[in-house]
């Protein structure tokens, strides 16, 4: 059997990398969907068996490894636990992680990253190691970052993690002022609906909201009930009531985001518009820049947001260094001239992101890029 060492000289076997990577496979299915808490995955392995596995339950309890532990019952004795995030050691409203490996009597723990948390990072280990229990750390780290970097981003830069989505034409065009271009097909609309399942909230400026009067939920079934918050950077007050947005804002969280004067008069009172909005049941917001609405949201408990457009929005995060992962989606037909032009192409990407998959949705292709630092 081939082995693998991680940086600190831990080795991994096949059969380790197999299970966690089924921990990480559990952890996809609840992202965006366990509030404050990431979405971890946790499996227990005994002679070679999978005896329990889990994940983050939505809004965020009950934890992995307690309803994992629960599962394997007493198989768990002498097995081995892969997580995907080191067992919380805090005591919440449930018992730490930690303590119930340890009271389960599980032999090994074998963990993909530990938690920045301050109140977790390196005592959840620490509680195992002087159980006698063998932990190790590291196993497809940078997978589980990935699948986690919502939480990671809101733990360590107080927002949260911005993935900028954009579609062009082959000539690197995002459309035509004015009218409404399909740029890829079928495939790929799936796959922005699946993006959109896994994000806390979902953003797009004022020129997209009045050309493209956009709906911005999940529409693939089986997960609707997963529509993000929709966010429309809006100065001036300008989507219109009879908007699919201001009218389905009951049924999904709507937040316009304004300039103060489009909000309030110089008394200080509501405007009529910002009136007839919060009426239909839309949520107003004052920011003056875009950092400090992400500071917001991450308050709010949001830790992933979906850039969706359009060009100046996407300009503004880009050159604002708030853009931590570009999906980047690039059909096959041409728009020619009067197009307009997308800041970023396949070819035209800003320093400091690298390219970490590439592939095929129909006759369209995706290009996924992460910030290397």
């Amino acid at each position: 059997m081939s082995e693998g060492i991680n940086e600190i000289g831990t080795t991994f076997t096949d059969d380790d990398r197999r299970f966690m990577a089924r921990a990480l496979e559990l952890s996809r299915r609840n992202m965006g969907q366990t509030d404050t808490n990431p979405s971890v995955g946790c499996v227990i392995v005994r002679d070679g068996e999978v005896v329990g596995e889990a994940v983050t339950a939505k809004g965020g309890r009950p934890h992995a490894e307690a309803q994992a532990l629960v599962i394997a019952g007493e198989q768990a004795s002498g097995a081995t636990a892969y997580v995907t995030l080191e067992p919380c050691s805090h005591f919440g409203r449930t018992p730490p992680c930690a303590n119930a490996l340890v009271n389960a009597g599980v032999a090994r723990v074998v963990i993909a990253f530990a938690d920045p948390d301050l109140r977790v990072s390196g005592r959840g280990t620490t509680i195992l190691g002087e159980a006698g229990i063998k932990v190790e750390t590291g196993l497809m780290e940078d997978e589980a970052k990935r699948v986690m970097a919502g939480y990671l981003t809101r733990q360590t830069k107080g927002r949260p993690h911005v993935t900028l989505k954009l579609a062009v034409s082959a000539d690197g065009m995002l459309g035509r002022r004015g009218e409404e271009i399909a740029i890829t097909g079928a495939e790929v609309k799936a796959e922005v609906h699946r993006l959109r399942a896994v994000s806390n909230a979902i953003l797009v400026g004022a020129g997209t909201a009045l050309s493209d009067d956009p709906k911005l939920t999940v529409r693939l079934p089986g997960f609707e009930g997963n529509s993000p918050t929709r966010i429309v950077l809006d100065g001036k007050l300008t989507i219109p009531l009879e908007s699919k947005l201001v009218e389905t804002a009951r049924d999904v969280p709507v937040i316009v985001v304004a300039a103060p004067s489009a909000l309030h008069d110089m008394l200080g009172n509501p405007t009529r518009r910002h009136r007839l909005l919060r009426e239909a049941g839309v949520e107003t917001m004052e920011a003056t820049s875009l950092d400090i609405l992400l500071a917001v949201l991450a308050m709010r408990n949001m830790s992933t947001l979906l850039v969706e457009g359009g060009a100046i929005v996407a300009k503004a995060f880009l050159d604002a260094g708030l853009v931590d992962h570009i999906v980047l989606f690039q059909g096959t037909g041409t728009i020619g001239e009067g197009g307009l032009e997308s800041p970023l192409t396949p070819s035209d990407m800003p320093a400091g992101f690298r390219l970490i998959r590439e592939e095929a949705f129909g006759p369209d292709r995706m290009f996924e890029y992460e910030r290397s630092s």
